[in-house]
């Protein structure tokens, strides 16, 4: 059997440890049989995506199921069979709901079969391939640059560096030799070794604090779940008590049969549950994630749509999103005034090269390049960090360095900088290679380095970049391109992809404080030379000057920064850390599906905050008017077929057709805030002329069939005057929805008035109806120009002190006492 190389050229050799597992063999496979019996594999729980079982249970077992369930049995009691027109409506909701989750769910099950995570392992003496849920207590796993940590491991052969900020908020690399335990949930940064497995499955690290993180789900919704959810939450504690109120006033205490005081009660009710609202956000999001799936983009969480589309500040790295995946070795440049030829260079960096692991693109490029490797064996080395900038070999008495010539040449850099920016200026990454007149300890240069060659980089650009640059400039999405390398190499780069401020650059390493580095992300667009700690400290100021930040990236440094970033999206070639940490993760590592994905979530929220707004109305006025009725001791005046009705044609139709237009516009504002300011206009409205239609049915004694009548026809009316308002400006699409809507009201109405207790009103009841027709219209425009004054008005409330009852107050009288001035 082929034995697996000794990655730190020695020996393995540990008296710490005890341990029956050889790193070179690995388990048997009867070992594995043996730990896979007892349980004691790495597979965590449940496969994320939902089971069909589950998206049954989830559509059907709700709260406001069970009070549909419970109105329909009263219904039935009472024997108002016709009334029962909102059960199909019900059940049509949960079949639509069932049928989309499943079609989604299989897109997105198909999708994450090429999401899945793999290792490499050592299993009988044999290198494999294996998926990380397949690995057992005992399993060795060689550990690279790039991978995270699947499992409590300990350091068997060779020497790694770990960032484990994820688990400990602390960004410093730690270097882990033999013997040295290895967390879950962090990542290797550089270096490789040879690792046993100790705790797997839920008994690691990472699974005790994943099922800790699950409690709190709230920060991983959106703003718009959070917030209809909120509001479905008050409603169901609201409906019971006011159902109940309103059946005892009307039955017990104005002595009206039992069939009509459970008839107008379940219609307050039904008017006030927003019963497709929570369907047509989970389904459009839903549905939005599978038909990114089919491009190729997978979104590991729901808030990652909405949070796109809201982006103002988009971070992105040079290489892998403005460039290729792909690097080539361009020159070769040996430097004056060091004495070997260019062929023994070339034998030297193959050498230097034959050591390292290629775990980056730019050491894959020195490989293809430098492969005439001699026979020469390495004694120590260090891999590249992105911290310190360099990575070093010693062979015997000779120590060689590879890394960016700012930090190796240091007070030697002016003395080559002419040669090294005239490739810089052309966007060629430069390294340089030389020798370490010195030791290298705890990965610090202690002495002078003798440069003997440049190594230029080519990293070519992107062939759609400019186009999706371009895209996101006409969006107002700032871009700001964060990047390790040479700052003008950057520069250069970022104006081949056509980004706007290119020109605007500078090097991370004179941003000393947090208030410089605030001034220069004011300034500057081209940030060079930038560490990962500084990556985070970027986002933190973005955010802090409240900037909505997405972070792209593809490596280990970028991990840090793009969880705190608002949305975090990785490149598939990128390491396995990088797209598991990411929020968004582009399946073929092509950044120009970025707007698609930015286009999918302003349609989603622009559509349903517009849709939810129709909701709203019908609300808003059977929550006002069953208070109305309550105070005035009244009847409620409309029944469940007529609430059936309404609702069909200006609420359930409008609202579907117009989530399927394309809306490619900024979202702005907060998301309950923009449905109740569009919404409240014409609840209140339906509320004061049913309010006025039920006193004057009093006073003139008209009968409770034309006050039912008339009462349904207002609201139809208003319903209109809210779907054009909210259809303005109107196009041919939005023209076509609003007249569909209208046709189907008109022909359903005339045709089954019937059925719906519609009937002949008398000559009383038609005069004050067209009387309250033209007062409505009235109303509406004039709260829907107070609510829009109010909404730029409240733009300058101090959010922190809205929830102190005085400040609210003063703050709203202060505004009607300017508004009446004027």
């Amino acid at each position: 059997m082929t034995k697996q190389p000794d990655i730190t050229k020695q020996p393995f050799v540990d008296d710490r440890l005890d341990t029956s597992v050889d790193y070179q063999e690995g388990l048997t496979q009867q070992q594995v049989a043996d730990r896979l019996r007892a349980g004691q594999s790495n597979k965590v729980g449940k496969n994320q995506s939902k089971t069909y079982a589950a998206i049954i249970r989830e559509n059907t077992l709700t709260f406001f199921n069970l009070i549909f369930l419970v109105l329909a049995l009263l219904l039935t009691f009472v024997q108002s069979y016709k009334n029962l027109s909102f059960v199909p409506v019900v059940l049509i909701n949960i079949l639509i709901g069932v049928f989309q989750e499943v079609r989604a769910k299989k897109v997105l099950d198909n999708l994450n079969v090429l999401d899945t995570t793999t290792v490499s392992a050592v299993r009988e003496g044999q290198e494999v391939q294996l998926e990380v849920d397949e690995l057992v207590i005992n399993d060795v796993v060689l550990f690279r640059a790039g991978t995270q940590i699947m499992a409590d491991a300990v350091v068997l052969n060779g020497e790694i560096q770990v960032n484990e900020a994820l688990l400990t908020g602390e960004s410093d690399e730690i270097t882990k030799r033999v013997g040295d335990k290895l967390l879950s949930g962090s990542f290797v940064v550089s270096g490789r070794c040879y690792g046993e497995l100790e705790k797997v499955g839920e008994a690691s690290y990472i699974s005790k604090l994943t099922s800790q993180a699950k409690k709190i789900k709230n920060s991983e919704q959106s703003e718009m779940v959070i917030s209809i959810n909120r509001f479905i939450k008050w409603v169901g504690i609201i409906i019971v008590p006011v159902g109940l109120i309103l059946f005892y006033q009307s039955y017990i205490l104005n002595n009206v049969s039992l069939e009509q005081s459970i008839t107008t009660m379940v219609a307050a009710l039904i008017g006030m549950i927003p019963e497709g609202l929570y369907l047509l956000t989970t389904i459009s999001l839903a549905m939005g994630a599978a038909r990114l799936a089919k491009q190729k983009v997978l979104l590991h969480n729901m808030k990652s749509i909405e949070t796109l589309a809201r982006v103002d500040v988009l971070c992105v790295d040079k290489t892998g999103t403005i460039t290729e995946n792909k690097m080539t070795v361009a020159h070769f440049v040996p430097l004056a005034g060091q004495s070997k030829s260019e062929s023994d260079l070339s034998q030297l960096v193959s050498d230097f090269a034959q050591t390292m692991a290629a775990d980056n693109d730019t050491m894959v490029a020195i490989k293809e390049k430098f492969n005439q490797a001699s026979d020469r064996q390495a004694t120590s080395y260090t891999t590249f960090s992105s911290v310190e900038k360099f990575s070093s070999v010693t062979f015997d008495d000779d120590t060689f360095v590879l890394g960016a010539p700012e930090v190796l040449l240091k007070d030697q850099y002016d003395e080559y900088k002419q040669a090294i920016t005239q490739y810089s200026e052309q966007g060629l990454r430069v390294l340089i290679f030389g020798q370490h007149n010195g030791v290298i300890k705890n990965r610090q240069l202690t002495s002078a380095v003798t440069p003997l060659a440049l190594i230029v980089i080519a990293n070519p650009v992107r062939e759609n970049a400019k186009e999706t640059f371009q895209y996101f400039a006409k969006q107002d999405v700032a871009i700001k391109v964060i990047s390790g390398d040479n700052p003008l190499t950057v520069s250069y780069t970022a104006k081949q992809a056509g980004i706007s401020g290119a020109e605007n650059y500078v090097d991370a390493r004179t941003l000393n404080s947090l208030e410089s580095m605030d001034d220069a992300l004011k300034k500057f667009t081209v940030f060079g030379r930038v560490t990962p700690e500084q990556k985070e400290q970027f986002v933190d100021i973005l955010k802090d000057n409240g900037k909505t930040v997405a972070m792209t990236g593809d490596g280990v440094n970028d991990i840090l920064a793009m969880k705190k970033a608002d949305c975090s999206i990785a490149m598939a070639s990128g390491n396995d850390a990088t797209a598991k940490a990411a929020q968004v993760v582009l399946l073929e590592s092509d950044f120009s599906k970025m707007p698609q994905v930015v286009l999918e979530g302003r349609q989603i929220v622009n559509n349903i905050e517009r849709s939810a707004s129709l909701f709203l109305v019908k609300n808003i006025f059977s929550l006002l008017m069953s208070v109305f009725a309550i105070l005035l001791s009244a009847t409620y005046p409309l029944n469940p077929l007529q609430i059936t009705l309404i609702s069909l044609f200006t609420i359930g139709l409008p609202s579907f057709l117009l989530t399927l237009e394309k809306n490619n516009e900024k979202i702005k504002g907060h998301f309950m805030t923009n449905v109740f300011s569009k919404a409240a206009p014409g609840g209140i409205t339906d509320m004061v002329v049913v309010g006025i239609l039920v006193i004057c049915g009093t006073l003139f004694k008209l009968s409770t069939a034309d006050v039912s009548t008339a009462a349904t026809l207002l609201l139809i009316v208003v319903g209109f005057f809210v779907l054009y308002k909210i259809s303005t400006p109107m196009n041919a699409f939005r023209q076509k929805v609003f007249f569909i809507c209208l046709a189907g009201m008109i022909i359903v109405g005339f045709t089954f008035s019937k059925f719906f207790s519609l009937t002949r009103i008398d000559s009383v009841s038609l005069l004050l109806l067209v009387i309250l027709f033209v007062v409505s219209k009235s109303i509406f425009q004039s709260l829907s120009q107070l609510i829009e004054r109010f909404a730029l008005y409240s733009q300058q409330f101090d959010r922190a002190k809205l929830s102190q009852p005085r400040y609210f107050v003063q703050t709203v009288a202060n505004f009607f006492r300017k508004d009446s001035n004027k």
